[in-house]
């Protein structure tokens, strides 16, 4: 268990991503409380997947065990009446109503971490965190915080807000945040959520195709590296997993778990061995620093 920010939420070093959640009930319920059992507490949604239903699912799942999980969903993308897309909002008044939806779909009376789901610098940052704020005020959300990789959007939430973590990805094939988004996040108290941490399964069982930048070559030599730490002793998934842990700054890594399989992997993350300083350089040659080119 790790504090996230400055926060009193102790959270699992390894999140369930429930976007990834199947269509069987009975299956996806299993998955849960067999998360819990195994230390897992953390459980992150959001009203945009599924239009809803996923948050509805979690609620059901998590119906007499509330008290061990720390539950945290997102808002901002507000699905048409038509059903045909979203548009984003991140407005005062639409971030109320959205949050008293999730609050009867996830069957609970507070969300532990209520994140805004997007946003650009654009944006009415000031009515958005009144808006968290009010919400905290009247105990319908614990915390906030922010899902973006954008770093000018990130400094304007560290410095106008109270906010406790941000979601961003990260990733052997995407060390984007570490230019100048984790230590500046480290410093300000903010526990970082990272999501990606598999690189869509390019550092596992995917085939090597471009990412991020970097050319099919670049991709296998990454996912050679993380070969090359794994076997005995780390799941090529925990490897990965436990790159993105390493960094002082994150908090948790929020994988996406659809297998029993998957979730006895994700849990023995926190068994695995950590990387010794031949691992980080051997990880560190694989794979090649990018750059944020855009909203710097």
């Amino acid at each position: 268990m790790r504090q996230l920010g400055s926060s009193d939420l102790l959270i699992s070093s390894v999140g369930f991503g429930c976007m990834s959640l199947g269509e069987s009930e009975a299956e996806n319920t299993h998955l849960v409380h067999r998360a819990l059992d195994l230390g897992i507490n953390f459980f992150d949604t959001a009203d945009l997947y599924d239009k809803g239903l996923n948050e509805e699912k979690l609620g059901r799942m998590l119906k007499g065990k509330r008290d061990r999980a720390v539950v945290a969903t997102k808002a901002g993308n507000r699905w048409r009446s038509d059903g045909s897309g979203w548009d984003w909002d991140a407005g005062k008044e639409y971030i109320l109503q959205a949050v008293e939806k999730s609050l009867v779909r996830l069957q609970t009376d507070r969300i532990d971490l209520y994140q805004l789901h997007g946003g650009t610098t654009e944006d009415p940052i000031d009515e958005t965190i009144a808006a968290f704020e009010l919400l905290q005020r009247q105990g319908k959300i614990r915390y906030y915080g922010i899902s973006s990789i954008r770093p000018n959007l990130i400094r304007e939430y560290v410095l106008r807000s109270q906010m406790v973590s941000v979601m961003m990805q990260y990733s052997l094939l995407d060390r984007r945040p570490e230019e100048n988004c984790l230590g500046f996040l480290k410093e300000n108290g903010i526990g970082v959520l990272a999501r990606g941490c598999l690189a869509k399964g390019l550092l596992v069982d995917k085939m090597a195709v471009p990412y991020l930048g970097h050319n099919r070559e670049e991709v296998e030599r990454a996912a050679r590296a993380i070969r090359g730490i794994s076997g005995s002793v780390r799941t090529l998934a925990q490897s990965a997993l436990t790159f993105v842990l390493d960094h002082p700054a994150i908090v948790s890594a929020v994988t996406g778990i659809r297998t029993p399989e998957q979730l006895e992997e994700a849990a023995g993350v926190a068994q695995a061995p950590l990387l010794s300083g031949k691992d980080r350089e051997a990880l560190r040659a694989g794979g090649p620093a990018n750059y944020y080119e855009e909203f710097r």
